[in-house]
């Protein structure tokens, strides 16, 4: 596993609540957390509640952090969105032991993890734009789906 992905992780639970109760530092608010946490709260409530406690959870960490939720910054849906989808369906799919904490580092080892993923599904044009960052944009490359990115066609 990549040394960046392990690098001054916390606890799984104590991330989640960091997230929840807003004192998650910004710096520390990277692509690993954000996987970690959308993986957490799709784990523990189901893809569809998940991504509605994301939403605001996000915006209020961004609030926090006084980053802007914008056209242009901040929150973006259509990821969001993607992303709750694709773990949803990994958890659906992973058979690591172990536990979450394991199942999420299974997550974190494969290609889903790597910066930049959703463009096998949306070119950089639509992922970007502002439409896209404020309501769900379906896919304009291929369709949504995990073996697209782990190598097995869907």
């Amino acid at each position: 596993m990549e040394s960046w992905l392990l690098s001054g992780r916390v606890n799984l639970d104590d991330l989640a609540g960091q997230f929840r109760a807003c004192t998650l530092p910004h710096g520390e608010w990277t692509h690993t957390a954000h996987l970690r946490v959308g993986t957490w709260h799709v784990h523990h409530f189901g893809a569809d509640a998940a991504l509605a406690l994301l939403r605001t959870g996000i915006r209020r960490l961004n609030d926090f952090h006084g980053t802007p939720n914008t056209e242009t910054g901040g929150y973006h849906e259509t990821i969001t969105v993607a992303y709750v989808r694709l773990i949803a369906e990994f958890l659906g799919t992973d058979q690591a032991d172990g536990g979450l904490e394991a199942r999420v580092d299974v997550l974190l080892a494969s290609p889903l993890a790597r910066p930049g993923v959703l463009s096998t599904f949306w070119t950089p044009a639509l992922l970007f734009s502002s439409r896209a960052r404020a309501e769900w944009v379906a896919p304009d490359l291929a369709p949504l789906a995990l073996g697209r990115v782990v190598g097995r066609e869907a």
